[in-house]
């Protein structure tokens, strides 16, 4: 269970977990308006589903293509999405001294799994260099950090963006 493509798949499951602890267990909505602004008017739900079916989307993208380029979209994907979430959700935890829902699954889940997917993608050659990982990151990070500020529309830009990222990073590769 030590492949990428074994690995990647968890990305899913362990998402759906996470919100499960969001808002199953514990009520992050709440917690979130206490702190910052609701400019989401979208249900957790309705992400969930959303943001699942595009990492699903993604992954079996990944399977037919196995390229570096597909490899870096499911990186981005799970940077945004499970590593940038993660250190918010543990960062605030302390930052405010309230624990923010989603913590505990952030933790145990998010940062573990997504380590291992990164070794094997490393171990794979889908990436080749720190550099890389630290720009996936920084893409993620400021994804996320617009989603926050900005709302949804942030998801469908990403979207319509990764072809783009896919077709210059598969062109890259070529040369």
């Amino acid at each position: 269970m030590d492949k990428f493509k074994n690995l990647i798949v968890l990305g899913p499951l362990i998402y759906a977990i996470h919100h499960f602890e969001e808002h199953i267990i514990f009520n992050f909505r709440e917690w979130r308006l206490k702190y910052f602004s609701d400019n989401n008017a979208i249900s957790t739900e309705t992400i969930l589903i959303i943001l699942s079916s595009l990492l699903l989307i993604f992954i079996f993208i990944h399977l037919i293509k196995n390229n570096r380029a597909s490899a870096h979209i499911i990186l981005f994907f799970l940077m945004t999405t499970q590593i940038i979430n993660a250190l918010f959700h543990i960062f605030f935890s302390f930052y405010f001294t309230d624990f923010s829902p989603g913590a505990i699954t952030s933790a145990l889940l998010y940062l573990p799994v997504n380590i291992l997917i990164i070794i094997a993608a490393f171990n794979e050659k889908f990436i080749k260099s720190y550099l890389e990982v630290f720009i996936l990151f920084c893409l993620g990070a400021l994804t996320f950090i617009l989603f926050e500020m900005i709302g949804p529309i942030v998801i469908g830009i990403s979207v319509c963006l990764t072809p783009i990222y896919y077709f210059f990073i598969n062109r890259f590769e070529q040369k």
